[in-house]
């Protein structure tokens, strides 16, 4: 993804970044209120408390903003702790990662960036793929190593462990995910996400578990 104008230019200081902030959280409030053809760089300067002169000597236009706001959603993805360690066994590890998983995307407010970057992903593919490789991908790869050291120990039968982790995060989505995304209904209490990955795990397992021979 292409990097604001600013940051590519030089480091930022405290300051810089205390401000580069203020502006990325009002331009995160203008584009989840108005969405991206709605928002203009007036009502981002106006919802960040800057000028209009500021903004510009952080971002070139609005397109560079909103990729900015993309990053930033993407590295506080990537800062989320699940706990992948191999030694740990199979079922507990699956839970406790499509509970977290399914919480951080079904989060309130969590689900604005994603309608945003669909939205806007056939006229800015770039930002689409950059959102996809290092949000969605990655955590689809972090659980594949996962299940990579247990089919070497035998405790999984998995041909493609992406292919299997992306199919145990879809089976977590399922009746929670799509529903909260497109706002037909609330993010989902802890008690049903549980239930759901309890669910996906159990099913996962079914198919996935190491028979004895």
């Amino acid at each position: 993804m292409v990097a604001s104008r600013a940051s590519t230019l030089h480091p930022l200081g405290e300051e810089e970044s205390s401000k580069r902030r203020q502006i990325l959280d009002g331009a995160r409030q203008v584009f989840l209120d108005l969405g991206f053809d709605g928002a203009s760089m007036n009502e981002i300067a106006r919802s960040a408390g800057v000028s209009k002169g500021t903004l510009y000597v952080y971002f070139a236009d609005k397109s560079r903003l909103f990729e900015a706001i993309v990053e930033d959603d993407a590295l506080e993805k990537s800062k989320i702790a699940y706990n992948l360690d191999p030694k740990r066994d199979v079922e507990t590890t699956l839970r406790e990662f499509g509970r977290t998983y399914i919480g951080s995307i079904c989060r309130p407010g969590g689900g604005s960036s994603i309608r945003t970057v669909m939205a806007i992903a056939e006229r800015m593919p770039e930002v689409g793929r950059q959102f996809y490789e290092n949000v969605l991908a990655k955590t689809i790869n972090r659980l594949a190593e996962y299940l990579q050291s247990h089919v070497r120990s035998n405790d999984l039968a998995i041909d493609d462990c992406g292919l299997a982790a992306a199919q145990f995060l879809q089976m977590c989505q399922a009746t929670l995910f799509l529903p909260f995304v497109f706002q037909a209904e609330p993010a989902p209490s802890a008690e049903r996400i549980a239930r759901v990955v309890d669910s996906a795990t159990r099913m996962f397992l079914a198919t996935y578990r190491a028979k004895p021979e």
